[in-house]
This record gives structure tokens, sequence and C-alpha cells, in this order.
């Protein structure tokens, strides 16, 4: 037991159990019979609430880091972004296996029907390459292009928003409706991304450094012994 809480933070550890919950939760909701009665909808909706959720927690880690100086976080952010596409993967297959049977004809009709499927599938195919590249030799191997190509995610995280949101039903833009989750998804977005503005995540960075100097002399002050 030591030996394996040397090796793994308590972050990690924390981190990979998250991301495998719903998938034990789903197989023991299947194992006891408590799914619900439309479970491939189920298996649909909430493998991608987790594949967004991941998604979004990946896009934390830089900001967090600048405002904390956790740095660990950033060893967490290729894993959690694995996670996401490993969700939206599996959200994927349930769509075309699951739900039409692999009927390729059923379901180009289909995408072409409802357009948040196309925003859908649009966001799944620009994580490929991101997911395939996200290994150490391939940041080696693209240099530069590697940083560029891996900025699409902050493209990719709005559209699957607008997927989500646009799959409920409700209007987001009206606030009608069931969006309080796509809205509440969108807007930790906006916030997130806003940090990665360059005058906003200067200024964060500047106000960690602070806070962490102000902490650090505090902390270094001679104690005065009272009579």
């Amino acid at each position: 037991m030591k030996k394996f809480l040397s090796r793994y933070t308590p972050l990690q550890i924390a981190m990979h159990l998250y991301a495998w919950s719903t998938v034990a939760r789903l197989i023991l909701e299947f194992a006891t019979g408590t799914i619900s009665v439309n479970p491939i909808q189920e298996l649909e909706q909430r493998t991608g609430r987790q594949a967004i959720t991941l998604l979004v927690l990946s896009l934390a880690c830089s900001p967090l880091n600048a405002l904390f100086g956790w740095r660990e976080l950033l060893k967490r952010r290729r894993a959690l972004g694995l996670y996401a596409f490993m969700y939206a993967t599996i959200h994927v297959i349930i769509f075309v296996d699951l739900d039409y049977g692999l009927a390729l004809s059923q379901i180009v009709k289909t995408v072409l029907q409802k357009p948040y499927i196309i925003v859908g599938l649009t966001s799944f195919l620009l994580l490929i390459p991101l997911a395939l590249t996200s290994f150490d030799i391939w940041k080696k191997r693209l240099g530069k292009n590697w940083k560029r190509l891996h900025q699409l995610v902050y493209f990719i995280a709005p559209l699957v928003v607008l997927h989500y949101a646009w799959s409920k039903k409700g209007d987001i833009f009206t606030l009608q409706g069931d969006i309080i989750r796509p809205l509440i998804y969108g807007i930790v977005i906006l916030i997130l991304l806003t940090f990665r503005i360059p005058p906003i995540r200067r200024a964060l960075a500047s106000l960690s450094t602070r806070s962490l100097f102000l902490f650090n002399k505090k902390n270094q002050q001679p104690k005065v012994d009272t009579p």
C-alpha cells in the first residue's frame, strides 16, 4: 500500500477514480437492473456529459495552476483530455451501433436532419488528431506545430457545449426548457477561455506570484514573545 501511495499522488488517484466512475455506475446499474427504461438514451447522455466534464477539467488545469501555483495539474491535463476522448468515442459508438445498428443510410439521414449531430461529429473528428498526438513522441516530432494543433481544443470546447445544448429540449438563447446544465458548462468554458487571453493570463500569473510572495513573507516573519 505504501508503495502504491508513493507512486500515485492523491490527485492522480482521485482523477482516475472519477474518470472511471461513470463506467462503473453504468455497469452496476445494468447488473442490478436499475438502469433507465430507455438504456440506450441513458448511455448516450451520460457518456456525453462525462466527456464534456472531463474536457472542461482538462481546460481548467492551466488557469488553476496560474492562480494557485498547483503545478501537478499540468501533469494531469493530458490524462483528463484522453479520458474525455475515451468517453466521446464510447458516446459515438453507442449512437452508430446500439442506436442505429451501423445502418449507414439511416445514420446519414438522421445526421442531415439534426444539425446538432453535425456539430457533435465535427467536435469528435477534431478531437481525434489531438488524442493521437497527445504523447511526448509527437510533441518532439511536431515541435511548434504541436502547440498550434492542440490549440484546436479552444474551438472544440464551445462546439461540444453547443452540441449538448442543441440536443436538449430547450432553447439556451431564450433560457427556456432543459438548459441548466448546458448553460453551466457554457459559462465555465467561457471563463476558462477568457483566462487564456494573454493580458488576463499574465495578470493571473502576476497575482499568483504576489500572493505566494506575501504568504511566504508572512510565514518567515519571526514571532515576538510577549511577556
